[in-house]
């Protein structure tokens, strides 16, 4: 994006750029505090990453004050506008990126009651590890205006969705096997789901980082490979 004759309009997208690399940040880090909560029983780091999503909602905020401002202001075009817009729709996620890692940390007190399989942690771990850098990646390719990474980034939101699959059958197998793992497994199931959600967030966030910076649309249909929701049907 050049440079514009009038230099406070940089400094405006500038900000709101900053800002959705902010959300990023933060987005990343509830995902990982809350996924490393869980995995450890750790209630005073649940409870800051839910104390953390007011800090996400604040930010969602003045993102929005500071977009519709400069839309109002500077009357933006071609390129300008849909970095504005698409600036808005990726906050929009991230916001509810920190919902669901927040709903994650929510659930650690009454999965630490109860005894869980190690195994069941494990798989769990290794979900997040996917989703936590999914999260990570499109806003680094996003800053470093990489569309290709952007598009190679929604594919790999398959390998979620497998995982999730995965890890579905493997909880209602531990259910079914021993009705005391039911209660843990519930509010893994939860989790895991919530973590599946994270990675279609970020698909979306990859989707319109991927118009600002082409003007183009990727197509609609995109890998979606969550065999619950079939089997569900």
């Amino acid at each position: 994006m050049g440079e514009h004759t009038v230099a406070s309009f940089d400094e405006d997208l500038n900000e709101v750029s900053r800002l959705v690399r902010d959300m990023g940040d933060l987005a990343g880090s509830m995902v990982s505090g809350a996924t490393r909560a869980l995995l450890t029983s750790d209630n005073a780091l649940a409870q800051r990453v839910v104390s953390e999503d007011a800090v996400m909602d604040t930010r969602q905020r003045e993102l929005d004050d500071r977009a519709i401002t400069l839309i109002a202001k500077r009357q933006p075009m071609a390129q300008d506008l849909r970095a504005v817009v698409g600036a808005i729709r990726m906050a929009g996620d991230l916001e509810r990126i920190g919902d669901l890692a927040k709903n994650i940390a929510k659930r650690v007190s009454a999965v630490g009651k109860s005894a869980a399989p190690r195994e069941l942690a494990h798989s769990i771990e290794t979900m997040a590890g996917l989703v936590l850098a999914q999260v990570q990646g499109v806003i680094e390719r996003h800053a470093a205006r990489d569309a290709a990474g952007l598009v190679k980034l929604r594919e790999e939101d398959e390998r979620i969705d497998v995982k999730y699959t995965s890890v579905f059958r493997e909880l209602l197998t531990y259910m079914m096997e021993d009705p005391r793992n039911i209660t843990p497994c519930t509010h893994l199931l939860f989790c895991a789901k919530n973590l599946e959600r994270i990675g279609d967030h970020v698909t979306n966030i990859a989707e319109n980082a991927y118009y600002v910076l082409t003007g183009e649309q990727l197509p609609v249909h995109r890998p979606k490979q969550d065999e619950t929701a079939m089997s569900a049907a």
